[in-house]
């Protein structure tokens, strides 16, 4: 096994029809208002900016992100990143039973080396972390959707 090596998916189910979910989704520059662990995002230019996440350990993980695909059509949004984490990430956004389903996929090798040092005692808790996140970021969503 690769300690190192993380493959996540989340499936947020959200209150809003799927073109709407779809255009809060691209507009990555806002995350951090409604995503709390999304701390900044930093445009570089159209397709690339970097971004800073931190949730409960007490530790920023830096990451350029460089769009790869984008379909509103499909309803589909990839990145490719580099950084603190190297791989990809991919939103796809579907109606499903009168909402919309959001899945979030991403497969990343951790680079950072403070977490390459702690990989084999810090799965548990790395894991752990990113699934605070993504609470964070489905609660965060819903509440935006919502108009809370």
């Amino acid at each position: 096994m690769d300690w190192c090596h993380y493959r996540f998916r989340s499936v947020w189910d959200l209150p809003a029809d799927p073109d709407t979910v779809y255009a809060v989704l691209e507009k990555a520059g806002e995350y951090p208002r409604w995503w709390p662990q999304v701390r900044a995002v930093t445009p570089l230019d159209d397709r690339t900016g970097t971004a800073r996440f931190r949730s409960l350990l007490p530790y920023d993980l830096l990451v350029t992100a460089h769009e790869k695909l984008r379909d509103p059509e499909a309803r589909v949004l990839e990145v490719e990143m580099t950084g603190d984490l190297e791989g990809w990430a991919r939103w796809t956004v579907e109606a499903c039973d009168g909402r919309t389903r959001a899945v979030y996929e991403q497969e990343v090798e951790v680079t950072s080396p403070l977490m390459r040092r702690l990989a084999v005692p810090g799965r548990p808790v790395f894991l752990a972390n990113h699934a605070l996140m993504m609470r964070g970021g489905r609660r965060g969503l819903t509440d935006l959707l919502q108009g809370v």
